[in-house]
């Protein structure tokens, strides 16, 4: 596209004379014979340089260039002055003026200086462009991936950030809605004031009411102190809840209040403080369903779900498990001053196949674990340790009972008991050896459960 200047001046003589000088030379060129109407057509139109006459009537062109900076600060701005009045001509160029012209001028002055203002604005903008890519990648730099459905995620980021609008960050556990929600700070203008995270679901509900609005001395039992709370800590920043889907009836509509107000109360007083934070909260529960049911409230669900970003689950972007396994592997070699240098086929094999219930975090678990169990340089299958999967009873395979009972229901547990058993013909002997147990702690188990001393 041509570069469009506005040319401003009280003089058509001299309005003619630049229309004619620029539009030869293939620039789009509109005039404006006063700094108001100038102003005017700024509202209406982008212009890449403005060239005004110092001194106009009712609007100067010092005064112009102010006003012009206030909203269109990467504008250039070119100021023409009288050879008598250079000294005006220095006070623009302190003020923000990019160069100025001293009347008489020769067309290759004019020429001469818009092609300088035009090629520094050229450069200033490329540099602005590559200074916001690499604020993006600083924003996404704790984040691993280049599947086209961590593309899209990264995409939606990158045009919410900058604003003041909510967040909603969904997605199961492990699959990193942390890290989205600093990204999204990291790449805001609220990127050099605090980032707090409070996760919602370990905390009954009188605590994160104090932990979320502080409270005062002695308003309530254990209140020995006064306590400002984490609204008050992220002012100016950004405040995560994490895990939003688990928070009372209660402290949902407190959150509301703060949400539609943007005040707080804190526990035990009546007045209220004002706060600046913006809010991004993550939940690994479909809120939607919840406000259906009844559980969650929807005028806070509506409030909280400007923005929706949905993190995949690592199965649906499946092209990452690589290059999230020796991001993991370089970061535990250097934590544990390992020295390891890359994975095996097989091992790479056996990770790309795994179902990873548990996400990125499971995997950065197993990864972990893989740099401390292997002499190196290479993590090979046998340095990998998966999570034991629950087994089907059915196909007469079992664990020991020490670890089914962490992760089996009761009901799993006297399923586990009955097929030993049968396995085993009802020998309680063979039955404990097939379990891990004891033959004492299996008789303690079936009085436990109420099995009795024989199963069909």
């Amino acid at each position: 596209m041509l570069p469009k200047l506005l040319v401003v001046d009280d003089e058509q003589n001299m309005l003619k004379l630049f229309q004619k000088v620029l539009g030869k030379e293939g620039y789009e060129v509109r005039t404006a014979d006063s700094g108001n109407k100038a102003l005017r057509m700024l509202q209406e139109e982008a212009f890449d340089l403005i060239i005004s006459d110092l001194v106009m009537p009712v609007l100067g062109g010092i005064d112009l260039m102010k006003e012009v900076k206030i909203k269109h600060p990467d504008i250039p701005f070119i100021v023409i002055t009288a050879y008598g009045t250079i000294g005006s001509a220095v006070e623009a160029m302190k003020a923000g003026a990019f160069d100025y012209l001293t009347k008489p001028f020769q067309r290759d002055d004019i020429l001469l200086v818009v092609g300088k203002a035009l090629r520094y604005c050229k450069l200033h903008n490329e540099v602005k462009r590559l200074r916001e890519e690499l604020k993006v990648r600083d924003g996404f730099k704790e984040i691993v991936g280049k599947s086209k459905a961590m593309d899209s995620v990264f995409k939606l980021i990158t045009k919410v950030a900058d604003s003041q609008a909510t967040v909603l960050i969904q997605g199961e556990s492990g699959t990193g809605k942390e890290l989205i929600a600093r990204a999204i700070h990291d790449l805001s203008s609220r990127r050099d004031e605090p980032f707090v995270a409070v996760d919602c679901g370990v905390l009954p509900e009188h605590l994160l009411q104090s932990e979320l609005f502080g409270h005062v001395k002695g308003a309530f039992t254990g209140a020995v102190k006064d306590k400002e709370g984490l609204f008050l800590a992220a002012d100016g920043g950004t405040l995560f809840l994490d895990e939003v889907g688990t928070i009372s009836p209660a402290v949902q509509l407190n959150l509301l209040r703060v949400l539609q107000e943007k005040e707080i109360k804190p526990v035990g007083i009546v007045a209220s403080t004002k706060v600046d934070v913006r809010v991004l909260a993550a939940t690994n529960v479909d809120l939607e369903q919840s406000m259906h049911d009844g559980t969650f409230r929807k005028d806070l669900y509506y409030r909280l779900a400007v923005v929706t970003v949905n993190v995949p689950r690592l199965q649906e972007r499946r092209e990452d498990i690589a290059p999230l396994a020796h991001h993991f592997m370089r970061k535990y070699a250097r934590a544990y001053h390992k020295n390891l240098s890359d994975v095996t086929p097989g091992a790479m094999r056996a990770l790309m196949e795994n179902p990873w219930p548990g996400n990125v975090r499971e995997l950065e678990n197993v990864m972990e674990r893989a740099v401390l169990l292997t002499p190196g340089p290479l993590i090979d299958e046998a340095s990998l340790c998966f999570p034991i999967a629950r087994e089907d009873v059915s196909h007469k395979v079992f664990k020991p009972l020490k670890t089914a009972t962490r992760t089996l229901a009761r009901q799993e547990e006297k399923e586990a008991i009955a097929a030993a058993l049968r396995d085993s013909g009802g020998n309680k002997t063979r039955a404990a050896k097939l379990l891990g147990i004891s033959r004492s702690s299996l008789y303690n188990k079936l009085k436990e459960l109420g099995i009795g001393n024989s199963i069909d």
